[in-house]
């Protein structure tokens, strides 16, 4: 029966990578900074979000990692890797 969860028992395979890039980005963007820039592009996502989001316990959907990858300045395949 196929699970809804990566190896590691995570929710998301791309919150590690989204958290490596955030702090990649000047200044070493807080999660807060991250949700602003978000919210700006036109995704409703607060900082305790992107906490989860990051630490694995909250799911992404299609819309939402599209839109992450923008802010961040990379492509899809790199939060997927």
């Amino acid at each position: 029966m196929y699970k809804n969860k990566a190896p590691d028992g995570r929710n998301n395979i791309s919150g590690i990578r989204i958290k490596q890039f955030r702090e990649q980005l000047p200044e070493n963007t807080s999660q807060k900074q991250l949700s602003d820039m978000l919210q700006v592009a036109g995704l409703d996502v607060d900082k305790n979000a992107i906490q989860r989001i990051e630490s694995g316990n909250r799911f992404i959907t299609d819309i939402e990692l599209k839109v992450i990858a923008k802010v961040l300045g990379v492509s899809y395949q790199d939060l997927l890797d």
